[in-house]
Parts: structure tokens; sequence; C-alpha cells
């Protein structure tokens, strides 16, 4: 909970418990409690916004002002059972105010760890070469919109980045997969990331390795923020990808909206065919990341994009597609799978045969995904030296920034920050290791050590 509701909580409470058990019930008594609770209330409003889970706090002046209407100088004998009753009452009401805004929060970000401040850009980019096969206009071209985070020079300077820019577009397009109202996500808009929007790109170092994030289906460009910007802090350029009519909702510069359309995607053999889709998408990222480092039109990339030094990470069917993509795309050096089962059919017998992490949880959540089929396709990536690990107690969901967003969408016995904290380490290490090229050797043995409860393995 932010500052101002904590606030506002336990001000206007402190006032009604004030109110309903003293004795003290003078309309000037009143007039002063109404103008302090109507103030903190306008303060929170107005410093922190509206949102729905805070209501029932917010109807603590409006009972206030009941009792001010009702209050005569006269305060009749209270039996113990009325103060019991009015006790029990304020208790649950109280329980309920603080629940709703706790089990929604506002605040989901921990800072990263790096030295980088982290800034963010955000691009809409138009492959004149591929029709949209969404649409039913033949002219329509392949949109792309596609964040970029990355190690900034400013000290914290500028606006915060929302977690989640148009999150009622984003609310709506993954309200049917959740099986959660719209509604009930409406809070993401007040959420902020650590991000500095359109900071300046930090001079510490003359340019930058370059990591490629795509999300799952039905996910969207910024699901794996607590990553993200992680691995910005620690020194890279990362290009997160809206995989438009498979992302919940890409939102166009124009106001137009792409929301999911790929509901047919069931049949195993049809998300073995789709994901070309998706490699098509990467490979023009990858292609505006060598025209950024040509001719950036405000001058923030020019040469400072290291195109030789280049991974990719992704969850899901986003994660199937980074490894397609290290197969298939000689530009790609080592990339991260989490939780996703191995789409595609390009993967050799022999193993991928380049660095490649496969990030997996604990339970199996995806009735399409079919145990043996799973067993068979990731041994096939994992030949010849592949990594893989298993973290405990956790879902699909559990690499995402999901279950930050509720404890009640977390799996039994599963601590969010703790996964995250495991996930990021592992992945640092990794990309540091092959992409980076700075990193020591075993330093993802070291970590196997310092979490002895992950199932880490080298193939």
């Amino acid at each position: 909970m932010r500052f101002w509701e904590v606030g506002l909580i336990f001000i206007n409470f402190v006032l009604l418990g004030w109110t309903l058990f003293s004795g003290c019930k003078t309309k000037r008594w009143l007039v002063v409690t109404l103008a302090v609770a109507y103030g903190v209330l306008i303060i929170q409003l107005i410093t922190e916004g509206f949102r729905w889970q805070m209501i029932p706090a917010y109807l603590s002046s409006v009972i206030l002002t009941i009792c001010y209407l009702l209050a005569s100088r006269k305060e009749s004998p209270r039996s113990r059972f009325t103060i019991t009753v009015r006790t029990l009452l304020l208790v649950i009401y109280l329980s309920v105010s603080v629940t709703m805004p706790a089990l929604m929060p506002v605040s989901l970000f921990n800072k990263p760890n790096g030295p980088f401040m982290v800034g963010t850009m955000l691009y809409h980019w138009v492959d004149d070469r591929r029709e949209e096969l969404f649409t039913k206009d033949p002219n329509d071209r392949r949109e792309l919109m596609v964040q970029v985070y990355y190690p900034a020079g400013d000290s914290g300077e500028g606006n915060r980045e929302p977690f989640i820019r148009n999150a009622h577009e984003i609310a709506k397009g993954v309200e049917e997969d959740l099986s959660v109202p719209a509604f009930v996500l409406g809070h993401l808009n007040l959420v902020k990331s650590n991000a500095i929007t359109e900071a300046r790109l930090s001079d510490s170092e003359s340019r930058y390795p370059v990591l490629i994030f795509s999300h799952g289906l039905n996910g969207f460009r910024n699901q794996n923020t607590f990553e993200v910007e992680e691995l910005a802090s620690q020194g890279y350029i990362v290009l997160c990808i809206d995989h438009a009519y498979d992302a919940a909702a890409t939102v166009y510069p124009d106001g137009r909206t792409a929301y999911f359309q790929s509901t047919n995607m069931s049949d195993i053999s049809e998300r073995d065919r789709h994901i070309k889709l998706w490699q098509e998408d990467t490979a023009f990222v990858l292609d505006q990341v060598e025209k950024l480092n040509r001719g950036d039109e405000d001058n923030r990339f020019i040469g400072r994009i290291d195109t030789s030094r280049i991974g990719m990470f992704g969850h899901s069917y986003g994660g199937a597609t980074a490894a397609q993509m290290l197969v298939e795309d000689t530009r790609i050096k080592a990339a991260i799978n989490m939780d996703g089962l191995l789409y595609g059919s390009n993967v050799p017998d022999t193993g991928i045969g380049k660095p490649y992490l496969s990030m997996s949880a604990e339970i199996l959540d995806d009735p399409l995904e079919d145990p043996m089929l799973i067993k068979v396709r990731n041994e096939r990536a994992l030949a010849g030296g592949g990594m893989s690990m298993v973290i405990p107690h956790t879902d699909h969901m559990s690499f995402t920034d999901f279950h930050l967003i509720s404890p009640l969408l977390r799996s039994p016995g599963e601590d969010p920050r703790s996964v995250h904290r495991i996930v990021n380490e592992f992945s640092l290490a990794f990309f540091d290791h092959y992409v980076k090229q700075t990193g020591d050797s075993s330093s993802l043995e070291r970590l196997a050590l310092k979490y002895p409860e992950v199932n880490f393995k080298v193939n």
C-alpha cells in the first residue's frame, strides 16, 4: 500500500473509533473530524489517484458524515452489548478496508541491483515486406510495438515509466485467459516501473550488448519487468517485443488496438507451424537494432549497440521462439527458455550446439503439454551441453510479473520475490558469460550451490 493510502486508513479509522466510543460528540468536534477526514481523502486522491480497492476506506468519510448528521449534545448511556457490537463492526470494516488494497498492491517492483539507472523508449516499427495476416486489408503491413530498456546516464531525473501503458486494454486482453474480470486489474494503470522514460543512455561504456525478450501467447511486452529492468541495470540493452494479435493487446500510436486473436492454437501442430511468425518478428527486430546502431533519430543509440553480442530470452511460446532463433539466426549467441515447450521442428537430435538454458516450473499446468512430448523435445534441445533448471513451488506464470499482482495468484508455498531473485541471478550469470563475455565460466555452478533447492543440470 502507498503512503497516503496507509495514512488515510490510519487517520480516518482513528477518527471513526474516537467518534463511536468517545463521549465527546459536539458538533464542533465532529466538524473538525470531518475536515481532517476529507482533507486526507482529497490529498490521497490528488497525489496517488483513485482505485476501486480503496472504496471501503473512502467510505469512512461518508460514515463520519452520517455520525455528524445524527449527533446530539447528549449521549445516552451505552450498554456493554452496544460497545461490543460497535467494536466488532469496526474491526470487520477495518479488515475489509486493509485487505482489499493489500491483495491488489500498486507497489510491485524492487529496485534493480545493477550499477546503472534504467531508461526506456517505445518504438513503433512497420515491416513493409510482410503482410499482416490477422487483418482483412491485404495492404496492411506487419506492425510491432517494441519497448527498449537500457542503462541510463541520468541519476533518477525524469518521469518513471508506467509498468503498463494502456493498462485497460491489456486487462481486457487477458480477461478470458486469466478468468479475471478486466476491472479487477484496473489498478495496474497506477503501477510504476523503475525505468525513466526517454532517459539518456549511459556513457560509462562505449557499446552495450543486446538482449531480445519475447512474451508468451496472450502475454505482453512488459510481463517480465522484474527481469528486464534487472538486466538493463547490469549493462544490457533489452528489447521487448509485442507480437501483435498474439499479445493480450497491442496499442499503436494512433490509438488502434490489436487484441489477441490466436484462439485456434489448441493443437500442437498448429503451434509448431505458427511459431514461424514469431521468428520473423524477431528477425525483423534484429534488423531494426542494426538500423538503430547506424542511424537513430535522436542519436541515443548510434554506434552504442554491440551487434556482435546478442542474446535472447522468452517465456512460454516466447521461450520456444528464443530456442528456434538460437538455432536459425547466427546473430543470437545464447538463449534462455522460461517454461516453454519447444514448438517448431528445426532443433537437431544432437542438440542446439550453442549456449542454451531451459528454466522449468515444478508444476505442469497446461493440459496441452503432454509430459512425454515435453521430455522428448527438451532432451533433444539439451543434448550436447544444454543446461536446465527446475525451481520449486513454481507454476507456468511464476516466471513473469503476474504473481506480484496479487497473493491470490501464487502457487502453494511460492515466494515470488525469491523465485524472481533466482531467475535474475541465473539469467545474469548466463548472459554475462555467453553474451557479454565477462562472467566466470563457473558462475552458474556456484549459483547451483547457493540455491541447492534448484535442480540445475548441465547435459
